[in-house]
């Protein structure tokens, strides 16, 4: 496809997205989600093949699920998926119902505590429950954090969600030289920062996750060390009505980066297990590591 096909492409798909979202946002909060999680389960997953990936990801790392549980997760996760996306775009409407959401653990004490002294910290999370619940959680307590986002491939649906993001705080710093540094002068300062730890990063290390090596970004156990700061790992964990719990654990303790990095894929393995239809199964998380993924096959690995 060349690159005017493509961008047509773009333009096509972000004026539809744009046309839900537009009469998305005239149902009632609670319908709202609900219609999204469906038409998620229902209409994406299948069309975009989120289901098989799901599927073989399942089967992957967890071989012990009966047909049926691993069918269920499949559902919850596209209905997750949904749910995610358009609590994105929900805004103020999203700020006040996570504004009052219970926050449990022991890092959010020491989180702070940290806010109070003016010193910096790096609160870790993946692709679960919704991210966007703790920033509006430690947003409401007058806590901002930074967050790490990458560039959509559709520059058109990029604008419109980097800007959703935003209102749910700022600063935002987008993965890239410019962006790595201001986001290091925030945590410089004494700012907070949200990093994303899930998705595969080619070249990375290998560390377990799920049973199976995966490659691992080391960045937030190296940047914890070298500016000597607390580094949490954070979950907005959705509850059966819609609401959410947030959850901070203790600090990861400032050893090394090898047993800092596989202690948060420990952390955010302990969440999926526990809540696995809440986890976006759709990832490439395993892939060229080793684990003879359908990927990797297909491209003769």
């Amino acid at each position: 496809m060349d690159t005017s096909d493509k961008s047509l492409g773009h333009k096509i798909s972000d004026t539809i997205i744009r046309a839900i979202l537009s009469i998305m946002r005239k149902v009632p909060y609670d319908a709202r989600m609900n219609a999204a999680g469906w038409m998620a389960d229902h209409l994406v997953a299948p069309l975009s093949g989120n289901r098989r990936r799901i599927r073989e990801n399942l089967s992957l790392v967890l071989p012990e699920l009966s047909d049926q549980q691993r069918e269920d997760i499949v559902h919850q996760v596209a209905n997750s998926m949904g749910r995610m996306l358009m609590e994105t775009y929900a805004g103020s409407e999203f700020q006040a119902r996570i504004s009052n959401a219970p926050v449990l653990g022991p890092g959010n004490a020491i989180l702070e505590q940290a806010h109070k002294d003016g010193k910096g910290a790096l609160m870790v999370t993946g692709h679960f429950g919704n991210y966007l619940a703790v920033r509006g959680s430690f947003l409401a307590r007058g806590i901002p954090i930074g967050g790490l986002y990458k560039r959509m491939s559709n520059p058109y649906f990029n604008e419109h969600y980097v800007a959703a993001m935003a209102d749910f705080g700022e600063p935002l710093f987008e993965r890239g030289r410019r962006g790595m540094a201001n986001m290091l002068r925030h945590l410089r300062d004494g700012g907070f920062v949200g990093i994303v730890h899930d998705q595969r990063i080619n070249d990375a290390p290998l560390y377990q996750f799920m049973g199976k090596p995966a490659r691992t970004a080391e960045s937030p156990a190296d940047l914890a060390l070298k500016y000597k700061v607390d580094l949490v790992p954070c979950y907005g964990v959705r509850q059966p009505d819609g609401s959410y719990v947030i959850e901070t654990e203790a600090p990861i303790p400032h050893t090394n980066v090898q047993e800092m990095t596989q202690a948060l894929n420990d952390s955010l393995e302990a969440q999926i297990r526990k809540h696995p239809g809440q986890w976006m199964w759709t990832h490439n998380r395993w892939r060229d590591a080793g684990n003879n993924t359908t990927e990797d096959l297909a491209r003769g690995n």
